[in-house]
């Protein structure tokens, strides 16, 4: 489960804490991202040698102290190079900014990933969104606090603009780290954001694409079944949707961690618990840090990022492309007729399919076992849930031999 909005770690009890959405006719989102050879030629670099389609760390790094408060040891030294983009301009006036990334961290290393947005000539802070590292022995994987100015703060993993306020530009720069006794680097290979006009929002039904229904065949995987399991990432259960639907998409494309790198888990589905345990936000508490997620399936060969869809139609094209979608939706008691929960102020979940006439085909994982996670949902609630819920959030995930469907301003 993952609450909605999130702007200190805490859980949310009711829907009506949830964000009043935004008028279909005011809403706007744009999508950016770097992730080639040329891509980041256009930002600045500083002690980062160029890589084919990725960065990492070169000559010119500086040395920066740091101790993790999370992990003992104390102060501990690292090499440190840095990447900022161009700043990039939303033409609209933006309310919130979700980044999202894929670092490879070798033992050692970590990045820091921080935004900072605009509005006129009123430059905000740099802020912290996410200390990420695949493993932990150097750092706890992390998001940051607040960090509020006058234009913005941070909701663990989203920006959002301040009341009254809003911003028509951001740059993202990712900090790579290096331990000084560590024998290899950390590479950015991709970084951006979606920036929108809201985070949540609401519309009418959209009229589906769909011509004959269209299920793939994603593998099914319930996270009720880790009830109690690894209570220091969660314990399973309602804390793991977010890890459970990840490791569907993933282990959809044959990728994942093998057996032997979760054969500590003596639980069933130990992928998923592999899962919930490297994407584990010690900050936050929970496994359901957006970009957290994707950056874990990014290391497993898998281009992964966060965005907004605009509705179903949207996400049909994702599956007419052979890419399902793990969506993230809040509904109310009566508001998601067939749901294996009666209501959610946040919870994630797979897009697998659709009927001939629209309706929802989904791996819902809060489903008590494997073998009842599917669902076929109603195309106006599900669609009410998502948007009103998170504001058609979605992870890509898929492999490059995947082509996305053709291009909008979402991805």
């Amino acid at each position: 489960m993952r609450p909605l909005p999130r702007l200190v770690a805490v859980a949310v009890l009711a829907l009506a804490a949830l964000p009043v959405p935004a008028s279909a006719a005011t809403d706007s989102a744009a999508f950016a991202r770097w992730n080639t050879t040329t891509d980041f030629t256009q930002g600045t670099s500083v002690g980062l040698a160029a890589l084919t389609g990725a960065v990492t760390l070169g000559k010119g790094t500086s040395v920066i102290a740091y101790d993790d408060p999370a992990v003992s040891g104390g102060v501990l030294h690292y090499d440190r190079g840095a990447w900022t983009s161009p700043w990039q301009t939303t033409g609209f006036a933006a309310k919130s900014l979700i980044p999202s990334w894929s670092v490879d961290t070798p033992t050692g290393t970590w990045a820091k990933v921080e935004v900072r947005v605009r509005s006129g000539s009123t430059i905000g802070s740099w802020d912290g969104i996410g200390r990420y590292a695949s493993g932990t022995t150097y750092i706890r994987r992390s998001s940051y606090s607040s960090q509020s100015d006058d234009l913005a703060k941070v909701a663990t993993d989203t920006v959002i603009a301040n009341s009254g306020k809003s911003f028509t530009g951001w740059q993202v720069r990712v900090q790579l780290m290096r331990h000084v006794a560590a024998h290899e680097s950390p590479t950015l290979k991709a970084v951006g954001g979606i920036a929108a006009s809201y985070t949540a929002r609401t519309a009418g039904v959209s009229t589906t694409t769909m011509t004959a229904t269209k299920d793939l065949a994603v593998p099914r995987s319930s996270q009720m079944i880790h009830i109690g399991e690894y209570p220091q990432w969660g314990g399973g259960g309602e804390a793991w949707c977010s890890p459970t639907s990840t490791s569907m998409v993933m282990r959809y494309f044959g990728k994942g961690p093998t057996p032997a790198a979760y054969a500590w888990s003596p639980y069933a589905d130990g992928f998923v618990d592999h899962a919930a345990r490297d994407t584990f936000d010690h900050a936050y508490d929970g496994t359901g840090n957006w970009p957290f997620n994707t950056a874990y399936a990014s290391r497993y060969a898998l281009d992964s990022f966060v965005t907004r869809l605009h509705n179903l139609r949207d996400a049909e094209a994702f599956i007419k492309a052979g890419i399902p979608l793990v969506a993230s939706i809040a509904f109310g008691a009566g508001e998601l007729d067939g749901a294996p929960i009666s209501s959610t102020p946040g919870h994630l979940l797979v897009i697998r399919g659709f009927t001939a006439g629209g309706r929802v085909i989904a791996n819902d994982p809060a489903a008590a076992s494997n073998s009842t996670v599917r669902r076929i949902y109603s195309r106006a609630q599900f669609e009410r849930a998502w948007l009103e819920g998170s504001g058609g959030v979605v992870y890509v995930i898929r492999p490059t031999t995947r082509p996305l469907p053709a291009d909008t301003a979402r991805w």
